[in-house]
């Protein structure tokens, strides 16, 4: 099959490039390896999942949210939004289609796209004169080795299998991450009687979603580090000195530290005040081995768990399949631009949805594409 764009990945960024596209008449195909789009929040989102962020950082092109909309929305809602974008921009993506292979073809400056339809086993080969990756920066959940875990006797899954806490009451459960995911399932646990511990290794920033608001936008008109003073601040202010129980702040700001490291701050939802009260336990560092069900950590603490949940992030699967990745990204899967022009790349290849910023930054990067994709045929046309 032959045209102008393919789009891998049917994620808010895909979505949301397809949408432009069209906007200029531009033919494009989304290949999705599930059989639903949004997979991530569809598939594999926790039940208590809350955006931390307002919803005018939650939207997508040509589609702002209403007013009745709160400004912060459950995970219901934004999932409800995106059936209602795909439905009244009528996007098709071709569902159960993983991607093989991408290469690009000098003799005739297109790109090849190999999938394999997983429902009817068929091949298919695509053709295009651009190719956009949006598979996300969620691609893969992020497991570490660690010596022994072959012989964990209990329960191990990774945060996008998590679900709910109501099944392990009276547990004895490790999280793994003490990012925005890993305190959350914490608390979830926590909340269904789980006799719960989380692992944190690195330094985080602990603030309010409100707090995080005030900071997004002040950033339009404000330099980071003023708003990175003023949102450090206002954290100290509400939390106070959280490093005796285990929750240490990076020496960079919050945003700052997002922008270069990819780390967010961790919003709240009511963990850290568990972690004061004693009913969440804190261990700093890493798993140094396991043995059964008794784990033994870096600082020497054993301790037996039944279940481990694993809030480890993800990894870019993008270079499992795209063969001319260095046109765009780095060995890691990303974009190997500094930003803001981290979505283009050389031979007619883009990427949406890698700038670290959520939907917000999946939404501005599909504007973009979409953007330089006209324009490279309105040149060509008047050529």
């Amino acid at each position: 099959m032959e045209t102008v764009v393919v789009i891998v990945g049917a994620g808010p960024a895909g979505l949301a490039t397809s949408v432009c596209l069209n906007q200029h008449s531009i033919p494009n195909v989304i290949l999705e390896k599930e059989d639903i789009y949004a997979s991530l929040w569809k598939k594999r989102a926790y039940d208590r999942l809350k955006l931390h962020l307002a919803k005018e950082f939650c939207q997508l092109p040509f589609m702002p949210h209403g007013r009745e909309v709160p400004t912060f929305m459950s995970k219901e809602l934004f999932v409800n939004y995106l059936d209602a974008y795909v439905a009244r921009f009528d996007i098709n993506p071709r569902y159960n289609r993983t991607v093989k292979s991408s290469t690009f073809d000098e003799s005739n400056n297109k790109w090849r796209v190999v999938a394999e339809n997983t429902v009817t086993g068929e091949t298919e080969v695509y053709w295009s004169e651009f190719l956009v990756v949006a598979t996300g920066e969620n691609g893969d959940g992020n497991i570490p080795m660690v010596e022994g875990i072959d012989t964990f006797g209990g329960e191990i899954m990774h945060s996008s299998e998590y679900k709910s806490g109501r099944d392990f009451k009276d547990k004895n459960v490790l999280v793994v991450g003490g990012g925005n995911s890993g305190m959350e399932i914490s608390f979830d646990l926590c909340n269904f009687g789980a006799n719960t511990t989380i692992l944190i290794r690195t330094p985080r920033h602990v603030v309010t979603k409100e707090v995080i608001h005030l900071g997004m936008t002040l950033l339009k008109y404000v330099p980071v580090a003023m708003v990175d003073t003023l949102v450090t601040t206002m954290a100290k202010i509400l939390y106070g000195d959280l490093s005796k129980y285990g929750l240490f702040r990076p020496k960079q700001g919050p945003f700052a530290t997002k922008l270069f490291t990819g780390k967010a701050p961790v919003i709240d939802v009511g963990t850290v005040e568990k972690i004061r009260d004693g009913e969440i336990q804190v261990i700093n560092g890493g798993i140094g081995s396991i043995n059964g069900k008794t784990l033994t950590f870096e600082n020497g603490h054993k301790q037996d768990f039944d279940a481990i949940v694993f809030a480890t992030g993800y990894k870019s699967s993008v270079c499992n399949w795209l063969e001319d990745y260095e046109y765009v990204m780095k060995k890691d899967g990303f974009p190997k631009a500094p930003m803001p022009k981290h979505w283009k790349g050389e031979k007619n290849l883009y990427c949406a949805g890698f700038s670290r910023k959520g939907i917000v930054g999946g939404a501005e990067d599909a504007m973009s594409v979409a953007d330089d994709i006209r324009s490279i045929l309105a040149t060509l046309k008047n050529n």
